[in-house]
């Protein structure tokens, strides 16, 4: 069947957003329809039609991601990616898709991310699984610290209400957010969706909290928290803080957020649900078992137009050596290309390739966050020249590994 895809209008936001819903199994509250609306640009969405009605969907956020180096580059947030039950198996999804990366690719955009619902999806359209996140359920009673954990005795911490302490939150995230790959600036929309506290937004877990903290010449770090509130059957306190963001511009004022949430009053436990994979407290406690960690995947990231994506980002060694790409879905890519990293350039060649690969392992390691040797041990990359596999990925590797730390 044909299903002509474009934009939608306005007048058609209630049945693109009906589309999300079935397609996730969700009601959401007629709040949350607004915010997603206000930064949805409606020229960067897309529908398949089925007669008059949306029956597949997908959307894109504009927004500068640190990518290695600490440049900002302008990438594609891909998002609401669903189709409608009743329309599965039909190729609208791989039509969806295509059509997105052309647009991406017009509008010049090199690098597209996103959020996997179910991470065996989007492989087939060239995202690889580019960073990793991880969570922590720490008991209070284990959290001890290392003896010799950062400490400034000109810190002290403050309680805020967190939609009155925004600029300072702000500040904060604008200092840090260029020193990590994936980290994305956020639009005032945006800062709205972290901060808002509506009582549907609440649910079990209480009110939005915060702490800031600070010294004289001003604010040095903030923690968003929630406190799930609990109590056994014999009356004592197992609360539940439940972390939500934790930025700092230094380890003294990183150190005391995290003891701050970790001895909150009345609470047994703090679950930090979305952390880097390099998160620093990983170091801090004393017995890091307690932890109980666990890593998921996280930002997806796709290059969209090659050479540009290569010759923008930083580089942790000199590398020079022929890649020959695989790209079905986008074949301007495809073929073999010269990099350069000390000169800054990617080029078209004929020259026979030093190794081989799928644009998905190229993406997945674009951010520095995935070693090309783990791919090449899985035999996802072919080497032809000897030492070319360690060349690329030892250049490609960076510190601190990529995370995006929020949701789009």
């Amino acid at each position: 069947m044909n299903h002509p895809i474009r934009p939608i209008s306005e007048a058609e936001w209630p049945a693109f957003m009906a589309v999300l819903e079935e397609a996730f199994a969700v009601t959401f509250h007629p709040v949350e329809i607004e915010r997603f609306k206000a930064l949805t640009p409606m020229e960067r969405t897309l529908a398949a039609f089925d007669a008059d009605l949306p029956v597949g969907v997908t959307a894109i956020f504009d927004f500068d991601m640190t990518i290695p180096g600490g440049t900002r580059l302008p990438v594609a947030g891909v998002t609401a990616v669903s189709v409608l039950p009743s329309h599965r198996r039909r190729g609208i999804l791989n039509s969806l898709m295509r059509r997105q990366l052309q647009d991406i690719k017009e509008s010049g955009q090199s690098i597209a991310v996103l959020y996997a619902s179910e991470a065996g999806i989007y492989g087939r359209f060239g995202y690889g699984r580019a960073a990793d996140t991880v969570f922590f359920r720490i008991p209070k009673h284990g959290s001890a610290f290392v003896k010799n954990a950062p400490t400034d005795p000109a810190l002290r911490l403050r309680t805020a209400i967190p939609a009155q302490a925004r600029a300072e939150f702000e500040q904060v995230f604008d200092a840090v957010s260029g020193t990590r790959p994936g980290l994305y600036t956020r639009s005032p929309d945006r800062w709205g969706s972290v901060l808002a506290d509506e009582e549907f937004d609440r649910r079990d877990d209480g009110r939005l909290r915060s702490i800031l903290a600070e010294d004289d010449g001003g604010v040095r770090g903030y923690a968003l928290f929630k406190i799930k509130r609990g109590f056994t059957d014999h009356d004592v306190p197992e609360g539940e803080v439940r972390l939500i963001e934790l930025f700092a511009v230094d380890p003294a004022a990183y150190a005391l957020l995290w003891r701050h949430v970790l001895d909150r009053d009345l609470c047994s436990r703090v679950y930090a649900w979305n952390r880097p994979i390099d998160d620093p407290i990983q170091h801090l406690m004393a017995e890091p078992r307690n932890l109980n960690a666990g890593t998921l995947d996280e930002l997806w990231a796709r290059v969209v137009d090659l050479p540009a994506a290569l010759t923008a980002r930083a580089y942790a060694a000199p590398a020079e050596l022929v890649i020959e790409v695989a790209d079905e879905p986008c074949p301007w890519n495809a073929g073999r290309w010269r990099l350069v990293t000390a000169k800054g350039t990617c080029e078209r060649t004929d020259d026979a390739p030093d190794l081989s690969l799928p644009v998905q392992v190229l993406g997945a390691s674009y951010f520095g966050g995935r070693s090309l040797m783990s791919y090449g041990a899985a035999g996802l990359v072919t080497e032809h020249r000897p030492g070319a596999l360690r060349e690329l990925s030892t250049a490609m590797s960076w510190d601190p590994k990529p995370w995006a730390g929020l949701v789009f």
